[in-house]
This record gives structure tokens, C-alpha cells and sequence, in this order.
């Protein structure tokens, strides 16, 4: 879900005999483990735990390898916590990403220790389990939110039947939470046209959004053969422009305006 494929960074071993392991620390599958960044959480100071496992099989995922839960975890639950404990002067913050990171029901316990630790705690998702999302909403600051397609593309987007609904769900209850978000939409022009994506957006606002990043599609990371992305048009950039209070597009190629958010 992190706007970056991520980078496996080896994190110092902590804890020895004298600090047991709880039973969430042996479950919960790690895959990568970042210890700063400013671009997962915008205005955020984050390190970002990324987990495995994801139930959708995006043609353009940047991180296909953590869309299964088979591999060993690159890391401890108990090694991650050791190094956030010596970084509570150089961060703010803990974003929980994948994959999918409610895929992995450890994830409300690593979320719990985090905040007791004194961060602020962060989650990317696209509600794929709006079950689980309601019951991590009290514990979180911030949310980032991953949003396919329109809801007459979403299944074709995700490869999974069912899906539009489950997003959509999430969606609203993230919206009723009162937590901080930001919606995004990832866009290759193969894939999703400009109307479909118009029409996400207008669905978007109706329930309330009021931030939302148009990503265009990055092909690092990306396993999947993919017809040529031919860009974002000026059109649909100003017809975003007219639906959110807060709109900012993400561009692959890293221009100035990268990331930058427009208000009204």
C-alpha cells in the first residue's frame, strides 16, 4: 500500500530470555521493515512496518511478493520494537503497511504496542476486511486508503469478486471514524479509464472525502506484462480539481509537483 516498493533494512536484535515473547510476536509475518520515512504518512516523520499477505491481485501492485503469507517473516516482532524504542527522538510515527496489513490479525496487538511506545499510528489499506478495519479505527491517527476503481471496474481491477463492496464499506466506516485519511487512487491509463476514474471520484465525494491523491502508476516492483500507461491528461487533473477540497496528483517521474496537495 506505501506509495514505495519497500526496502528490507536489517533492524538490531532486542530482547533476550528475560523478556518472553508474546504469542501475537510469534504469529505476526513481517516482510519488510523500513525505519524512516516521509512519504508513507505525509508531514510524517514514519518508520513502516510492511506485512504479508493481501486477498487482491492488482495487475500494477508494486509489491506482488507479499500478496502470499508463505514466505518466512524477514524479521522479529521483538527486533522491530528494539529499534523503535531508540528512535522515539527521531520519529513521530508508525505506519503499518503490505500487502494488505489486516490481512495479518496480529496486526491490532503490534498497533497496541506501538502506541504504547508513545508513537502516533498510521495503517495504508484498501478494506479489503471492513470487519477488522472497524475494530483498528480507535486505535489509529491516520489512514491511507487505497481506492481501485469505480464500482463497475473494482472486481476486474482487484481479480477478486466481491470487492467494491468490502472497499466501499471500509470506506464509510473510516469516513464515520472521524480519523484522519487520505483517499488515493493509483491510475494507468491501460487499465482504468478517465471516466472510471471520474466516476470513483464522484462516489468518493458524495460520502465526504476530502483528500484525495490521483498516484500515477510506477512500474518498479511491478511483475505483471502491461499495456504502455500513456499518462495522466490536463482534463483529469481539472476535473479532480473541482470535486475535493484537497486534491494532489503523485507523478512517476518525480517532477516538482509531486505529492503536492491543492486546496479550495
Amino acid at each position: 500500500m506505501s506509495t514505495d516498493a519497500p526496502r528490507t533494512i536489517p533492524v538490531q536484535r532486542a530482547f533476550d530470555d528475560d523478556h518472553p515473547v508474546a504469542p501475537w510476536q510469534e504469529r505476526i509475518r513481517i516482510s519488510a521493515f523500513v525505519p524512516f520515512s516521509t512519504v508513507d504518512w505525509p508531514g510524517s516523520a514514519a518508520a513502516v512496518v510492511f506485512l504479508q499477505g493481501c486477498p487482491w491481485r492488482c495487475g500494477y501492485c508494486q509489491n506482488p511478493q507479499l500478496q502470499a503469507r508463505i514466505d518466512p517473516p524477514s524479521t522479529s516482532w521483538q527486533a522491530i520494537e528494539g529499534t523503535l524504542r531508540q528512535r522515539t527522538n527521531w520519529l513521530d510515527s508508525v505506519v503499518f503497511s503490505g500487502g494488505e496489513p489486516t490481512t495479518d490479525r496480529a496486526l491490532p496487538d503490534a498497533v497496541r504496542a506501538v502506541m504504547d511506545m508513545g508513537y502516533r499510528t498510521g495503517l495504508h489499506t484498501g478494506g479489503a476486511y471492513p470487519e477488522r478495519l472497524a475494530g483498528l479505527l480507535p486505535l489509529l491517527d491516520w489512514v491511507g486508503f487505497d481506492i481501485k476503481a469505480d464500482a463497475a471496474h473494482y472486481d476486474s481491477i482487484t481479480g477478486a469478486p466481491g470487492s467494491a463492496l468490502r472497499a466501499m464499506r471500509s470506506a464509510r466506516l473510516l469516513l464515520a471514524s472521524g480519523v484522519a485519511c487520505e483517499f488515493r487512487m493509483t491510475y494507468h491509463s491501460a487499465l482504468l479509464s478517465e471516466l472510471a476514474v471520474l466516476r470513483a471520484a464522484d462516489l468518493l465525494a458524495t460520502l465526504g472525502v476530502r483528500r484525495f491523491v490521483l498516484q500515477e502508476f510506477r512500474p518498479e516492483g511491478v511483475t505483471n506484462a502491461l499495456a504502455p500507461h500513456t499518462g495522466i491528461s490536463e482534463r483529469l487533473l481539472r476535473e479532480l480539481d473541482t470535486r475535493f477540497p484537497l486534491f494532489g496528483v503523485r507523478r512517476a517521474d518525480g517532477n516538482p509537483g509531486c505529492g503536492q496537495i491543492s486546496g479550495r
